[in-house]
């Protein structure tokens, strides 16, 4: 149980430890870092990293929904959240979540709803960052009432999601204000920059990196986790979902300038469907040469293959497969 600023928290909720991390989470788990998106954010000047504390929930089992970083400051309780896709249902899981935590909050601090005293709670803040390929404003907000039947401002209840468009050339201010956001967003777009030229998502992927490190864009983290990080946007990154999106923005800008020539109307839906199946093989591949590199590297350093599935959070047949592949033992 922790108190903060007259808050009780109880980490009430069982966690899935099989849960792998975002690279987004991943670069704003040092609380130094976390600090200063908070403060770029609400315009404050927190200098104590210690001042905040942590309560992510990595994943709330009973609706299978994944939080990036939750964390509570003075008498705020924040739930940062990262996205590629624009999801109307953000609203309703931040709601929830949010219920979850307030649960938590009366439980611990062995607080009466019936009595005469008010029940004091954090001041909820929902943030959502969205580096996806679909074009939106710097900033929106999605209302929860929006998916009640009589529409948005109708009933007692009301949750809102700030979403924030992080991509190359928007928000610029809130950039600005936090280095480790602006790194991620500008390695993100090199990524999409290196797809849209035809790359293999791990050539893309090393392309950016070996950019971004020679520009000291990220570079503490790409030198010395680079296989981690290949391995985390191997895994999460939807290439053909992205590739779909180009293909079909590409196709929407041409029917709208005259410039169509020789496609038919079958094309225009995407790939076919021996493509999809060499990108699925394709990136299949790809995610199973850097956990293969992982287990290598941690093989290296004496570690039994128990132990390296464990912390690769996988099988040890898996592990065991990849090193024996590897070594023809």
């Amino acid at each position: 149980m922790h108190k903060i600023a007259g808050f009780f928290w109880l980490p009430h909720i069982h966690l899935n430890r099989s849960y792998r991390d975002h690279l987004f989470r991943f670069l704003f788990k040092d609380k130094r870092d976390l600090l200063e998106l908070y403060n770029a954010l609400n315009g404050s000047d927190y200098r104590d990293p210690n001042a905040l504390e942590i309560v992510t929930l990595e994943d709330v089992i009973f609706l299978k929904m994944k939080n990036d970083l939750s964390f509570i400051i003075g008498d705020r309780l924040n739930l940062y959240e990262h996205q590629s896709t624009k999801n109307p249902n953000m609203p309703l899981r931040g709601f929830l979540y949010f219920a979850r935590q307030y649960e938590g909050l009366v439980a611990a601090g062995k607080r009466s709803l019936y009595g005469n005293a008010m029940v004091p709670l954090p001041t909820p803040q929902y943030v959502v960052f969205y580096n996806g390929t679909e074009e939106l404003e710097d900033e929106t907000t999605l209302y929860l009432s929006d998916a009640f039947s009589e529409g948005r401002g109708s009933g007692c209840l009301e949750c809102r999601c700030m979403l924030l468009n992080i991509n190359r050339g928007h928000n610029r201010q809130l950039l600005e204000k936090c280095r480790r956001l602006e790194e991620y967003s500008e390695f993100v777009s090199r990524i999409y920059d290196a797809l849209s030229k035809g790359m293999s998502l791990k050539h893309a992927i090393e392309t950016a990196m070996d950019s971004c490190i020679e520009e000291g864009i990220l570079k503490d983290v790409l030198i010395r986790q680079k296989t981690e990080v290949m391995h985390m946007l191997l895994t999460e990154f939807d290439e053909k979902k992205y590739k779909r999106s180009v293909y079909q923005d590409g196709y929407e800008d041409g029917v709208r300038e005259g410039e169509i020539s020789g496609f038919t109307k079958g094309e225009a839906a995407g790939f076919t469907k021996g493509e999809e199946a060499g990108l699925r093989k394709g990136q299949a591949q790809g995610r199973e040469d850097a956990l293969r590199e992982l287990a290598q590297k941690k093989a290296s350093q004496g570690k039994d293959v128990a132990t390296i599935a464990a912390e690769l959070e996988t099988d040890v047949e898996t592990i065991a497969r990849l090193l024996e592949k590897e070594t023809g033992i």
